[in-house]
Parts: C-alpha cells; sequence; structure tokens
C-alpha cells in the first residue's frame, strides 16, 4: 500500500495536537492529524446526549489572568462562568451541616499538617534520603497533635479535595519530594457553558484530520518518519506524537527502533491519575440552590468528597460527583446501577429518604478509555519534574513530543497540553 505523504504527522487530536497542527499549518506546513476516535478533543470530551453540554473531561480553565487558553476564549468569542469556591457547604459523615468556623478548622489543620510534612522533606533532602510517598510523611507527622477519629476523617477529607482532585492520584502515591511542583497563573478558574470542546472545533478550523484512525506503529530514522495505523500509513518528515502518558506506558503504540532509555524511564517514573465525573439529573432541585460545591466527609476517604451544583451552569437539576485514584478505580469496575445505588446512599443520607432519583446520568470511565489510559499524569514517588522535560525532548529531530506530560510547569492542565502544542511547531519551524 502506497504510503499517504505530508510534511508532519500529528498523532493525536486532542489539545496538544490541534495546538501543533494549527500553528504549523498557519506558517505554511502540509499537516496532517491523525486521531483514533470518532471526534476531536481527547480528553476534552462534552457531551451533548441529555440535551445539554457538560464535561466529561477537563472542566475548568485553571486560574485565567495569563492563560493562554484566556485568549483563545476571547478570539473565539466564547461564553465563560467563574466558580466561587466560597459557595462552599460542607457536611460529615452523618450528614450533618458544618458551620463555617468548623470549615476554617478544617483547612488551618491541612495547612498545618502540609507545614510540618514540608519541614520533614527539607530534613530528608538534607540526609540525602529517598523519596517516600507524601502519605506515608503526613502519617510521621500527624501524631503530635492526638486527632480524634472525627478530625482524622476531616484531614483526610482535606486531603482528598485539596489534593487527590487536583493531582488525580491517592496520597498514597504522590511524591513527598515533588509532588507539588509546578507553576500556575493567577485569578479565578472559570467553566464553559456551552462546552469546553468550542475551544478545540475553534482551533481545529480548517485542519485535515483523520478521525478513526488509529495508530499502532512509528517507524523513524534519520531521513523521515512512517506511521503506521488500522486505515493505512503515512510518511513524513517529521511527526508530534500526543499520545497520553496512559498509552505511552501501556505501549498500545509501538515505536522502532524504541524509544529512548532515559524517555522509557521518564513513561514509566510518572504516574497517570485518574478522576471520574459522575453527572446526574434529577426532576429537581433538593440541595442549596446557592451552593457551587458540596463536600462529604466519609468515613472512608475519598469516596463521593465532592459534588459541584451544575445547575448554576447548566439550568438544569444536575449534580456532578468526583472521584479520584483508588475508589474511582474501583467503580470503573461497577456497574452503572452499582454506581448510581453507591451515590444514592449518600445523597440520602445528606438530604433525606425522599429525595428522587436521577431521571438520567453520565459515567465517565477514563482509565478504561484505550485512547486515554488515566486522566492526567502526576509525579509519582520517586520521579520528579524533571520526567517531565526528559518526556518532551526530540528523538533524533524527526519525532516531536507534545501533550500535558511533556509541560514541566503545567502538566495536568489544558493549558500546559496548548503550550507544549504550540512549543513542538517552533521546535520543528525552527529546524528550517
Amino acid at each position: 500500500m502506497i504510503a499517504q505523504m505530508a510534511e508532519v504527522i500529528i498523532i493525536g487530536a486532542g489539545i496538544a495536537g490541534l495546538a501543533a497542527a494549527s500553528k504549523l499549518q498557519s506558517n505554511g506546513h502540509d499537516v496532517i492529524v491523525l486521531e483514533a476516535r470518532d471526534r476531536i478533543g481527547g480528553r476534552i470530551w462534552t457531551d451533548r446526549s441529555l440535551g445539554f453540554p457538560i464535561d466529561l473531561g477537563a472542566t475548568w480553565i485553571h486560574k485565567m489572568r495569563g492563560n493562554p487558553l484566556t485568549d483563545l476564549v476571547y478570539r473565539f468569542n466564547l461564553n465563560t462562568q467563574i466558580t466561587n469556591y466560597d459557595k462552599h457547604w460542607v457536611y460529615d459523615s452523618q450528614g450533618n451541616l458544618l458551620e463555617d468556623e468548623a470549615q476554617d478548622r478544617l483547612e488551618a489543620r491541612l495547612a498545618t499538617v502540609l507545614k510540618a510534612v514540608g519541614k520533614r522533606r527539607k530534613q530528608m533532602a538534607r540526609a540525602d534520603a529517598d523519596d517516600m510517598s507524601l502519605q506515608d510523611a503526613v502519617d510521621a507527622v500527624i501524631p503530635a497533635w492526638g486527632l480524634s477519629t472525627q478530625e482524622r476523617q476531616e484531614l483526610n477529607y482535606a486531603i482528598a479535595t485539596e489534593i487527590e482532585h487536583d493531582y488525580a492520584a491517592d496520597s498514597t502515591e504522590l511524591s513527598c519530594y515533588h509532588w507539588d511542583e509546578g507553576g500556575e497563573f493567577a485569578g479565578d478558574d472559570c467553566l464553559f457553558p456551552n462546552g469546553y470542546d468550542q475551544i478545540a472545533v475553534g482551533l481545529a478550523a480548517g485542519l485535515n484530520i483523520r478521525l478513526e484512525h488509529v495508530v499502532q506503529t512509528v517507524e523513524y530514522d534519520t531521513t523521515g518518519v512512517r506511521v503506521g495505523c488500522d486505515r493505512g500509513s503515512f510518511q513524513a518528515n517529521y511527526a508530534v506524537i500526543t499520545l497520553p502518558l496512559g498509552v505511552l506506558k501501556r505501549g498500545s503504540v509501538v515505536f522502532s527502533p524504541v524509544l529512548p532509555a532515559r524517555k522509557q524511564s521518564a513513561i514509566q517514573r510518572l504516574g497517570m491519575g485518574l478522576l471520574n465525573p459522575v453527572v446526574l439529573r434529577f426532576p429537581s432541585v433538593f440541595w442549596e440552590q446557592e451552593a457551587e460545591l458540596l463536600g462529604y466527609i466519609a468515613a472512608n476517604k475519598g469516596e463521593w468528597a465532592e459534588f459541584y451544583n451544575f445547575q448554576r451552569v447548566t439550568g438544569q437539576p444536575v449534580l456532578v460527583g468526583f472521584n479520584a485514584s483508588r475508589y474511582a478505580r474501583q467503580l470503573e469496575t461497577w456497574t452503572d446501577d452499582q454506581i448510581l445505588a453507591a451515590v444514592m446512599t449518600v445523597l440520602r443520607t445528606l438530604y433525606g429518604s425522599s429525595i428522587p432519583e436521577p431521571d438520567a446520568w453520565k459515567i465517565a470511565r477514563w482509565e478504561a478509555d484505550p485512547f486515554a489510559v488515566g486522566s492526567y499524569s502526576f509525579i509519582a514517588k520517586d520521579a520528579s519534574d524533571k520526567n517531565y522535560k526528559t518526556l518532551a525532548q526530540p528523538v533524533i529531530n524527526r519525532l516531536f513530543f507534545a501533550g500535558e506530560a511533556t509541560s514541566r510547569p503545567y502538566a495536568a492542565t489544558v493549558h500546559g497540553a496548548l503550550l507544549s502544542g504550540w512549543r513542538e511547531a517552533d521546535r520543528i519551524e525552527n529546524l528550517d
């Protein structure tokens, strides 16, 4: 079979791939984008099957001031809505609402514990000690406070919502040394009432995108690149690889020759996290309409710890529950009915046995998705942010790597993926 020709092949039509392709094409390069799914966007996935847009992957722009995504919001004339995290109701495991003072104490306790962990981390560094997990470090410092069972549950809730949901990783997986490295912009978080995929659609305008092309092999040498997929082969001078870290870990795409040892090591050391939303539409609103965020201090850490009131966004009676890492993986093995039974047990603990069943729902299972194999990357125990830099390095100036897991300052974010795509486009441009 004769290979189709292009100057640059982009593997993946997520934000990184679309960013690279749009910039290269605007600079006059012949580009083909190969995408395994039947849609663009990758881990941005806006579902409209319930009659309104709801994001099942990336949901927020994190910190709008100075964020390159904000420029795209203005370029594409998109509507956004700021999230006010102060509108936050928290319930204990018996369904009792915490007073504001109790919430303040809960947040202060986490800050105190993390400060103690920071001191321990400095002591470890001075002693040139091996890395440990963040949870091991927490467990080492908390005996000094003699926490009650309730206080320990509150601390677990704070760790789950403030850390584990942000990093899509259990505290037992995160590196004590490096878990919180990385940069951020300033300002508010916002989401898209009409769907995050508008960003992908804007970037994709005019691009040559081949959907449902599952890449299987990437062969490369000093003369160029040959990409094999289930619908034929493609030949190019260069390829930009935007496969998610989870896909690289699984080895679904075979590289020939194999990737350099340092890059393989970075792939294995970094963690691929999991954060799954469960979208519930009800006949009517039974929760606090003014709330934006609802918290639940479960007896078991991280189980249904956060719900967002998307009625304020969609105009529909919708709650979205989030679960991360360990519990999210457990739920992925359950049926929809089992998951709905579990979440309704929690909601009835908070709002009473008479609340209605949901009349529609959507459940994401990102780890089971063969084209994602997780949600986004994190710095695991024995890894560091240097692994992100290694993953981003080109191979013989033929293979270029983009995606959130190649963004040393902004890993695990859409803006990190966007910037990485532009970075690799510039790198190819500067070869000429």
